[in-house]
């Protein structure tokens, strides 16, 4: 228990101090920044207090496309694993494309994404998914195929098929990979949504609000806006730790 408070307390612990520190101009002072290019916590709760339900309306159009471009991507990178691991005279050629596709910018996603969708939502989504696929799939498949070889030696001793294999072995083994992705993904989705609304032509989202407030020179406001979406990832990615905890109970790193 003390070793729990002492986790716990020290990095707020520490947050807090870096707040102050920011707070009392520590930060300018090292960094030479005016006031106006990095505002104080202060003036960033004003603004956002001041225009919270627009922050928070934006905040949801911007995470509901991360969440649904992960969903996508995450079962498509799972299914890509899934295949090559079925078929790996060929799956491992396709597991180089999918790190080659893992390299291609969100900047240069993006106004690809624009021109084949519609509407800013479907642009979003799809630069999400694509982010977010090969992950998932490099990670599954490590999982998948990462066996101790005694355990598939005695699977194979029992006559067990690849469904029975991959059902009862591979799918249990490759479970905290695939939490390991997610916990990558929830991060990379939402800059991701956040990057592809700087070129979508909606007038919403936290991507666009940044822009839109920077170049308006309402530093507060945007920086508010950055704030908003740190606090919606760390959310989500404790959300991925508590079920992550639950579903895992028997692995050796929730013990």
């Amino acid at each position: 228990m003390k070793n729990k408070v002492i986790n716990l307390v020290l990095p707020i612990a520490f947050g807090i101090v870096l707040i102050l520190a920011w707070q009392f101009g520590v930060f300018h002072k090292i960094l030479d920044l005016k006031p106006f290019q990095l505002p104080i916590p202060s003036e960033i709760a004003s603004a956002l207090a001041a225009n919270l339900h627009k922050a928070l309306k934006d905040c949801g159009v911007t995470i509901s496309g991360a969440l649904v471009g992960l969903i996508i991507g995450s079962l498509l990178g799972f299914m890509i694993a899934a295949i090559a691991t079925f078929f790996p005279k060929w799956g491992y050629g396709g597991m180089i494309v999918v790190t080659a596709l893992n390299a291609v910018p969100i900047v240069a996603l993006s106004p690809i994404m624009n021109l084949w969708f519609s509407t800013g939502m479907e642009q979003k989504i799809g630069v999400v998914t694509v982010v977010c696929m090969a992950a998932m799939a490099l990670n599954a498949y490590s999982g998948l195929n990462n066996l101790k070889p005694h355990s598939i030696d005695l699977m194979y001793s029992v006559a067990a098929n690849k469904w029975t294999i991959f059902k009862k072995l591979r799918l249990p083994n490759s479970l905290p990979y695939l939490f390991t992705a997610t916990k990558i993904n929830i991060a990379s989705s939402i800059i991701a949504a956040i990057i592809s609304e700087y070129f979508a032509s909606s007038t919403s989202g936290l991507g666009f609000g940044i822009k839109d407030n920077l170049r308006k020179a309402e530093m507060a406001m945007g920086w508010s806006y950055i704030v908003v979406a740190s606090l919606a990832g760390v959310i989500l990615y404790c959300i991925i730790l508590m079920v992550e905890r639950d579903a895992l109970k028997w692995h050796a790193s929730q013990k």
